[in-house]
């Protein structure tokens, strides 16, 4: 009971994480819905994908009305994304086996292999909130210039990601879209959190037909509602704190809880 009540508490941090930075939600829902509030890995990948979706979709239409939204980007990337989760949930993720292999006594499960992936992931995307961002610095009146292969191959690898182990990608897409589309950072993060709601909710609708009967909605609704009470949270903040120092702060606290699911899974 009170690991749930920590839970619950903690989703807040969820929205907080998106509106102050753009990023991090998936990397903070995952864990907390399988060591805290007891759901099974593969199920906790649809919850997240619920999740992280509805709070993205509140802070990308607050972003909207602040004109921080660039709708050709979220077509862009957006459609080959969501193409990707789709395709990974109903084709790739259920043609895992449930064990991966064995060696000795150690059976590598499909949930032990998916969580492992996700502290890889969390690991990566701390190593992306601690890196200097000196180049992502642009003028704010910077024409915005489309790669379109390399924009087209990224969507498609954001997809596949978010499909596997429901993780939005924030941590790819904003740097993605600075580079590549040359894109002001501010300009990236509202239009990044349009891009993560849309092929988030997606994929969850995707999933209802396989875990229609077995949703606790109770639990979707409440953390939902309390995700995105942070993020407008987040986005209050975002005006007060120094981002550069709150993400540095951020990433090392991914980068440790990464490292600790890595040990746990493999070795605890």
């Amino acid at each position: 009971m009170e690991t749930e009540i920590l839970g619950y508490a903690l989703a807040t941090l969820i929205g907080i994480s998106l509106g102050l930075v753009g990023s991090g939600g998936s990397i903070l829902t995952l864990p907390i819905l399988v060591y805290l509030m007891g759901v099974e890995p593969i199920l906790a990948t649809a919850y997240s994908l619920f999740i992280v979706g509805v709070t993205s979709l509140v802070g990308g239409i607050k972003n909207a009305f602040l004109k921080r939204v660039d709708f050709k980007s979220v077509f862009i990337f957006g459609v080959p994304s969501v193409l990707a989760v789709y395709f990974s949930r109903a084709f790739l993720l259920p043609l895992i086996p449930d064990v991966l292999f064995r060696i000795d006594s150690l059976v590598f499960t499909k949930s032990m292999g998916l969580m492992v992936l996700f502290a890889v992931v969390m690991i990566l995307a701390s190593v992306s909130m601690l890196r200097p961002r000196k180049k992502y610095q642009q003028d704010e009146e910077t024409e915005i210039r489309y790669n379109y292969p390399m924009i087209l191959l990224e969507g498609v690898a954001v997809g596949v990601l978010t499909g596997l182990v429901g993780a939005g990608g924030g941590f790819l897409v904003i740097p993605a879209l600075v580079l590549l589309a040359k894109m002001p950072i501010k300009l990236a993060v509202g239009t990044s959190l349009f891009i993560i709601a849309i092929k988030s909710i997606l994929g969850f609708i995707g999933d209802l037909q396989n875990y229609s009967e077995i949703i606790d909605w109770k639990l979707l609704m409440i953390f939902s509602v309390l995700s995105v009470l942070g993020i407008f949270v987040g986005i209050f903040l975002s005006g007060k704190i120094d981002g550069t120092r709150l993400k540095s702060i951020f990433g090392w606290f991914v980068l440790v809880m990464g490292v600790y699911i890595f040990v746990k899974e493999l070795f605890l």
